[in-house]
């Protein structure tokens, strides 16, 4: 039988609830290593972001460590760890160690200035050590989603803007230009909202079901639209780990789920032949 050995660094890191990032490797026999930190190009793209920190001797162990600061903020894509044990070596991937994400946790419980800034780290399809972040004007965090009967039910809050009392929900219709405008339940902090969508807000004007909508909050009047979410947490990506069940009214399923950048939308299918989100 023969043994394959994982030849690829650990790194643990550990986050703090301003963002900052500590990464800890094992010693490297080298005079100047770095931490490269590499922006995921989209497919057929060459790199573009690169951004390199600095891994400096531990005073316990005897390690490396580098820290990545909250500012300035990362570009919103996933990032690929990388060792670097000299400038312009050859790149050496990095496996995950301890992770410690205990900050992350209650981390929609804490109001964010404009700009909304996060990152994540967690752990690729193939085992690799990696970051997701985002880095939007502002940000409307999705909390309790509630579906009956009759109808489904979102509490959010807002973060780096406040609402204004002629504030709107916006589900658009993907691929059209397609709006439903919903008048939502406002907290007295400004801050704080909820809003009710029902069969007929969704499959409502003779729209064929099959369609998906995208959820957003205006602020106010002729203010931009806010993607609502969920992203001030531990889970990088939920798609697949918060499953809600469907409102089926009329012929048609309204399912509420959370898309590949962890952003809300709602599913709307005919009853007897769903489709698959992205």
């Amino acid at each position: 039988m023969t043994t394959h050995l994982d030849t690829h660094l650990r790194t643990h890191c550990a986050i703090d609830t301003d963002g900052r990032i500590t990464f800890r490797l094992p010693s490297a026999p080298s005079s100047r290593p770095q931490l490269l930190l590499r922006l995921r190009p989209k497919k057929g793209r060459p790199e573009t972001t690169l951004h390199l920190l600095d891994l400096e001797p531990g005073r316990a162990d005897g390690g490396l460590h580098a820290v990545l600061e909250p500012h300035p903020a990362l570009d919103e894509g996933r990032w690929d760890l990388y060792l670097l044990p000299e400038p312009e070596a050859e790149r050496q991937r990095l496996r995950p160690g301890l992770k410690d994400l205990r900050a992350l946790v209650d981390g929609h419980l804490r109001d964010r200035p404009s700009p909304v800034a996060v990152r994540i780290p967690y752990v690729t399809k193939d085992g690799f050590l990696a970051l997701r972040a985002w880095r939007r004007t502002a940000h409307a965090e999705a909390r309790t989603i509630d579906v009956t009967a009759q109808a489904l039910t979102v509490e959010a809050r807002l973060h780096g803007a406040e609402l204004r009392a002629d504030a709107t929900v916006r589900l658009r219709l993907r691929g059209t230009d397609t709006v439903r405008e919903l008048r939502p339940r406002i907290d007295d902090d400004g801050r704080g909202f909820s809003f009710t969508a029902g069969p007929g807000d969704l499959t409502g004007d003779g729209e064929a079901p099959g369609r998906i909508w995208d959820a957003f909050v205006r602020p106010t009047t002729g203010a931009p639209p806010v993607r609502i979410g969920r992203l001030l947490d531990d889970v990088a990506d939920r798609k697949h780990v918060f499953v809600y069940p469907a409102l089926t009214a009329a012929g048609s399923s309204s399912r509420p789920y959370y898309t590949v950048d962890n952003d809300l939308a709602i599913e709307v299918t005919p009853t007897e032949s769903p489709i698959c989100p992205k």
